[in-house]
């Protein structure tokens, strides 16, 4: 999670400072917990698609690694599912765990 922090703020400008904090308050899983399960975007997630870069989300993130698919219910990961079909983001392939 931090490597997606710090590459949106070197690729794209985005310094994804509200992210960093629940990072550092609430480690990766509750964090991607709480972005996934709000009914809508968070800030930083709109700031990346402006910027075209919707690879950089904890939603893609996830889904594009199967690794982290047991730690997400179900449910939570169909979330991430439409929330970057919304956007039309297509994610790559998961890498197996």
């Amino acid at each position: 999670m931090f490597s997606i922090y710090r590459r949106a703020k070197d690729e794209t400008g985005y310094n994804a400072t509200i992210f960093l904090g629940m990072l550092t308050r609430m480690k990766g899983v509750a964090t991607a917990k709480q972005l996934i399960n709000a009914r809508n975007p968070s800030d930083g997630y709109t700031a990346l698609y402006e910027r075209g870069r919707l690879d950089l989300t904890v939603e893609a993130l996830i889904l594009e690694n199967a690794r982290w698919h047991p730690l997400f219910t179900p449910d939570e990961l169909e979330r991430c599912r439409r929330r970057l079909r919304d956007y039309k983001y297509s994610p790559k392939a998961s890498a197996p765990p």
